[in-house]
């Protein structure tokens, strides 16, 4: 009986991976704080633009010890309120 049991659990168990997979595979995994650089990225826009944008409270920042990080959301505000 434990055979049978462990086959079933194994087939159960495998069905339920195999339906997650997708799911699993494209849950959003990008970092929320950025970088100026990897901002730039996001922005398509070069590191120094970004900082420019920066200095002139474009968008605020979060302060990370010595660092200058940006929120990906607040990025997207910026986007949302340039578009024409």
């Amino acid at each position: 009986m434990g055979n049978v049991t462990d086959l079933l659990v194994e087939t159960i168990a495998q069905r339920v991976a195999a339906l997650l997979k997708p799911a699993l595979e494209q849950r959003d995994m990008r970092p929320r704080l950025l970088t100026l650089e990897q901002a730039g990225i996001y922005l398509g826009r070069t590191t120094e633009a970004v900082r420019s944008l920066h200095r002139s409270d474009a968008f605020p920042v979060v302060r990370a010890d010595t660092r200058v990080m940006l929120d990906v959301e607040d990025l997207d505000r910026w986007i949302e309120q340039n578009k024409v």
